[in-house]
């Protein structure tokens, strides 16, 4: 049994096709509880890092629980195959690694891609030598971009659906241009963008011109983000496909099972996706799931919309999904997600219409850890003093604010990890109205 510090503790693990073990399934079944708190991590690569993560969100739990004798909580783990840049440090996090200098990819991130993207090591191979050596090279750059893509495309045609079909999930647009356009384009383009969020790059002059005095180096740091964000396409695709065709038929189980169980989700970043992408799973009639707290979650804002604003057609890829569980969605956000506020909306803005110019200025291509959930009518909008000292709607989709904590960290991603707080363990036991007499 994993000890992270809080029992009864589970975990489930799921395959890239949202398949799992069935000895694991047996264990959550049986978990001695009266309510189930399941967290889904986000871009970490390993079962050891995810464990981490759990151990230190979950340690708050216990003591805020002390005066509820009535509540058992469960703990759940889902452990997915996700990827994880490991230059990407997570605040207050004990498993949080030092950000590498510089462009190149260390061992434990090629070992990840190759994980990732399985039979494809020599492409990986070749793009870690392209960033390490830094080639002042315009063929380099277009060796590289179409490195870059045939991991992606190789995926996803390998997969469930088309490049395309991924970028049009949300409703926010077709062809990704991330993997068409220009790649000397993209990679000037990230490098601003980098510069934004206050790493140390070098963004090159305005204007047409690639180079500073004839050389193309410095957009090796841009590279490297076009590179991060390819793989957010397949990242996309596999949170979607574990949510919709292995959690949320595992808690219809859990309900046919455990009629009793009270269960509630968390997720973060990605696994913010995965745990929302469950609604659609969910059988009729299950009405075990009592609530979804999102932190920081890496998809579109108008996900749960039936109508999407903004000049953009047709509906979020989750609409009205929101009414299939027996409590709220709570979406947690932060303006100091950098990840969020700033990389996010641009690699969106890629993906559809990109004519926008300051796509960070655009609240259509925003994520939902960003601002919260929009374009949702009724949705109670809330500060994180306000979520606690009132708690949150028993139902419907709710926003809170989490900025009062959710602050810390470097470039580029800010405070998108910084998730570990006491304060945030207070929402989701409010969303589930854990402990409530």
């Amino acid at each position: 049994m994993t000890d992270i510090g809080v029992e009864p503790y589970r975990e489930i693990t799921f395959d890239a096709d949202g398949d799992a073990d069935p000895a694991e399934r047996a264990a959550l079944a049986g978990v001695d509880a009266t309510d189930l708190v399941l967290f889904c991590h986000g871009w970490n690569n390993t079962p050891s890092a995810a464990r981490s993560l759990y151990q230190a969100f979950f340690a708050a739990f216990p003591a805020l629980l002390a005066n509820s004798p009535q509540v058992r909580l469960g703990y759940g783990g889902v452990i997915w195959p996700s990827i994880r840049f490991t230059d990407e440090t997570i605040p207050n996090f004990p498993h949080a690694t030092a950000a590498a200098a510089g462009p190149g990819l260390d061992d434990a991130t090629v070992s990840a891609l190759k994980g990732f993207f399985p039979g494809q090591d020599a492409t990986v191979d070749r793009i870690a030598a392209h960033l390490a050596g830094q080639p002042d090279s315009e063929d380099a750059f277009n060796d590289f971009g179409r490195l870059t893509r045939q991991l992606v495309t190789t995926a996803a045609t390998s997969g469930a659906g088309t490049v395309g079909d991924l970028a049009a999930e949300d409703g926010l647009g077709a062809s990704p241009a991330i993997l068409t356009d220009d790649i000397l384009a993209l990679c000037r383009t990230f490098t601003a963008a980098l510069a934004d969020t206050g790493m140390d790059v070098q963004p090159g002059p305005p204007g047409p011109s690639f180079s500073i005095g004839g050389s193309l180096k410095h957009l090796w740091d841009g590279a490297k983000e076009v590179l991060r964000q390819a793989t957010y396409y397949e990242m996309k695709r596999r949170a979607g496909k574990v949510g919709q065709l292995g959690l949320g038929p595992l808690i219809g189980q859990l309900a046919a099972a455990r009629p009793e169980l009270r269960v509630h989700l968390v997720g973060h970043s990605q696994g913010a996706r995965l745990v929302a992408f469950a609604l659609k799973g969910l059988p009729a009639g299950a009405r075990n799931l009592k609530s979804v707290t999102l932190l920081e979650g890496a998809f579109s804002h108008y996900v749960f919309a039936g109508h999407l604003p903004d000049g953009l057609a047709g509906a979020g890829a989750l609409s009205d999904a929101q009414g299939r569980i027996d409590g709220p969605v709570v979406s947690c956000y932060s303006h100091f997600d950098t990840a969020l506020g700033v990389i996010y909306p641009l690699a969106s803005a890629l993906s559809g219409d990109y004519a926008s110019a300051l796509p960070g200025l655009d609240k259509r291509w925003w994520a939902i850890g960003h601002d919260g959930i929009q374009a949702v009518s009724p949705c109670t909008t809330l500060t994180l003093a306000e979520a606690l000292r009132d708690g949150v709607p028993d139902s419907g989709c709710v926003s809170v604010d989490a900025a009062a904590v959710v602050k810390d960290g470097g470039p580029p991603s800010g405070a998108h990890s910084d998730i570990c707080h006491k304060e945030l363990a207070q929402v989701v036991l409010a969303a589930g109205r854990i402990g409530r007499t």
